[in-house]
């Protein structure tokens, strides 16, 4: 029995797997990411959920063979990490798992392990790639300064163009009907209140607000359009920096896969597939095979010394994209 956790910046999903591809149980949780409150979120949020999952498959957490546990942040401050990696031992009773960043398990679920590039587009943005042993990463550097192309991002440059387009600085368009109604403004200037003070600047609703600023593109708001072209273009670039960090050969095609929840709007991913063929490399284009939590407890598995067969992921691949909460 392995366990695979992808904590993302807006939820954990927790599930259970067999050997042969079966899913024992899959849970969701709140996110794991701990930079505004403090390590202690690790623990407070992983001991009852993995009690949960495990409950649900009639298991305890030390019947766990080995756990892998993909972190959001992990990595990104050295002096967290040993005990980023000392909390699950709490967790599980015994020591059989790793830890490593969130984006493992992207990778490990949209490729099903093997060598090639994930690109992540969810509340923030990176890639992860492996080849022949070697893995590399690209972005992934908050949504300060970096996070191109992720929902926050695109949320972010939509609520900029929301306040030009409300003051008459930028022609309006779809997107100030379409923030007005999901957000249900009295007035414009009501999306200060909203995002700023009932909000509190809030990473995962901010970056909630990609649907609109999608949808307002889908409408025709030229410059929402232009924010998912560039989107594309800012995600097209993680992946060819990827690409020479890996020292992928330039006459081999290079899988590249994708997960995180803005690349589920089809304009991005189109945008992104175009931006893609412009760089001139070659790519294979993979639609994901798993959720990253499923790919997280196939990499466990690969840890503990007992990869999946093909047959196990394919099995594996008919379950749907996200876990019960």
């Amino acid at each position: 029995m392995f366990l695979g956790v992808d904590g993302g910046g807006t939820k954990t999903a927790l599930c259970l797997v067999d050997g042969t591809g079966q899913v024992l149980a899959r849970r969701t949780a709140p996110s794991i990411y701990y930079f505004a409150t403090g390590l202690a979120l690790v623990g407070e949020v992983l001991i009852p959920a993995v009690a949960q999952v495990c409950a649900d498959a009639g298991a305890t957490p030390v019947d766990v063979e080995f756990a892998f546990f993909g972190m959001p942040g992990y990595g990104e401050a050295s002096g967290d990490v040993p005990a980023l990696d000392a909390a699950p031992a709490v967790v599980l009773g015994h020591d059989r798992y790793r830890c490593d960043n969130d984006m493992v398990a992207g990778w490990a679920g949209s490729l099903g392990a093997v060598d090639g590039v994930n690109v992540i587009s969810g509340t923030g943005s990176m890639t992860y790639g492996e080849r022949l042993g070697r893995g590399a990463r690209v972005g992934g550097w908050g949504e300060l300064f970096g996070d191109e192309g992720s929902a926050y991002w695109i949320a972010r440059e939509g609520l900029a163009a929301f306040s030009r387009m409300a003051d008459g600085r930028t022609e309006p368009g779809p997107l100030l009907d379409q923030l007005r109604e999901h957000l249900g403004l009295t007035a414009d200037l009501d999306l200060v209140d909203v995002v700023l003070n009932r909000w509190h600047g809030d990473r995962g609703k901010i970056a909630a607000l990609c649907r609109p600023v999608v949808a307002a593109a889908d409408a025709g708001d030229r410059v929402c359009l232009g924010i998912v072209e560039q989107a594309g273009a800012e995600l097209a670039l993680l992946v060819s920096a990827t690409r020479f960090r890996l020292g992928w050969p330039a006459d081999e095609p290079m899988p590249v896969s994708y997960s995180g929840g803005a690349l589920n709007a089809e304009l991005l991913l189109t945008a992104f597939s175009r931006r893609l063929a412009d760089l001139g490399d070659p790519i294979e284009l993979r639609r994901p095979l798993l959720a990253p939590d499923l790919g997280a407890a196939l990499h466990a598995a690969r840890l503990a010394g007992h990869p999946v067969d093909p047959d196990a992921v394919s099995r594996l691949s008919t379950h749907p994209t996200t876990a019960v909460a």
